[in-house]
């Protein structure tokens, strides 16, 4: 499929419907750069169009709605609603810092159908470290997710991407302090791993582990595909694997178990092809949903129902 450059948007959701000017961030949200990452062009900023919904309803395991990007501001219930519609029942809202976390247990005790994740991101983690704050915000971070509607301590992990050898430490160190909050208070975990698989796999191996591990965003490939399938870790793909050059995610999926297997949109960011570069929201699952069960060869209300069913086993029900 060719890159989608026209939308038609009476086909996308209201609430995401372009306005002339892109919305400012007010205290607590983040704004997402109009530039792209490469070279500084342009991006387009219009939400695209809605898929076609599924016929079970699954769940955005993983989420940033505080996050704004393109040209509206959405609310939690509007971003709700447009899920719902194409067959995605709700969601996890995931914390990268206190400020966010904070933010996603009000969100998920404010509604229904909305769980929280709470942690201090590895990249936030090793400039907390510099400050020396890293162990203050995780002390935070260990009251937030006492609250009964958060579900997993994320997202934590390791980035090799942004982070050099220098920040590596704190991030180990964070790693492993939300680690022992998640085994101690029973939530499951949700893994960043960005150019660090060996490392995470050897603090897994290293560490005391909650029941359920989550490797968000799942970027590896079949080797670590085998290790997660071995261990009963959890992968969590999002529309990264549906971009043309994502042969090893493709291969990873091939051989990953379908019982532990969850999809995502990591929104706004990763919207799946043919709209790579756009923002990204709930309501775009299906698209990535579809692409899953294709590759897999499983029939698609079969592949949500396991997908569902996956779900529910890592954090429960809504």
């Amino acid at each position: 499929m060719s890159k989608k450059k026209y939308t038609d948007l009476t086909l996308v959701p209201a609430a995401y419907r372009p306005v002339d000017e892109a919305p400012q961030a007010q205290q607590g949200e983040r704004a997402r750069a109009a530039d792209s990452e490469k070279g500084g062009s342009k991006r387009n900023l219009h939400y695209p169009e809605a898929p076609e919904a599924l016929p079970v309803p699954v769940v955005d395991n993983h989420t940033h709605l505080d996050f704004l990007d393109g040209t509206v501001k959405v609310s939690a219930s509007e971003a709700l609603a447009a899920a719902a519609a194409v067959g995605v029942k709700g969601l996890i809202q995931v914390g990268c810092d206190v400020q966010s976390s904070e933010y996603a247990v009000q969100v998920a005790n404010e509604h229904a159908n909305i769980l929280a994740a709470v942690a201090i991101h590895p990249n936030d983690a090793a400039r907390l470290a510099e400050r020396g704050q890293l162990d203050q915000a995780i002390g935070r971070i260990e009251e937030l997710a006492s609250d009964p509607r958060v579900r997993a301590i994320g997202e934590t992990g390791l980035d090799y991407y942004r982070t050099g050898e220098e920040g590596r430490g704190a991030q180990e160190h964070s790693f492993r302090e939300h680690l022992r909050i998640a085994v101690e208070q029973g939530k499951a975990l949700q893994i960043h791993d960005r150019d660090a698989h060996d490392d995470v796999v050897r603090v897994l191996q290293d560490a005391q582990l909650p029941k359920k591990v989550v490797f968000h965003c799942f970027s590896g490939d079949a080797q670590l595909a085998r290790i997660c399938n071995d261990n009963g870790w959890y992968m969590s793909f999002s529309g990264t694997v549906t971009f043309k050059n994502s042969h090893d995610l493709r291969e990873a999926l091939e051989l990953a178990d379908p019982k532990l297997l969850l999809v995502e949109t990591d929104a706004p960011f990763l919207t799946p092809h043919p709209f790579r570069g756009r923002p990204n929201a709930s309501y775009m699952i299906p698209y990535t949903t579809r692409f899953l069960a294709e590759t897999k060869g499983i029939e698609l209300a079969e592949f949500c129902t396991q997908i569902d069913a996956n779900t529910r086993e890592v954090y429960g029900g809504f």
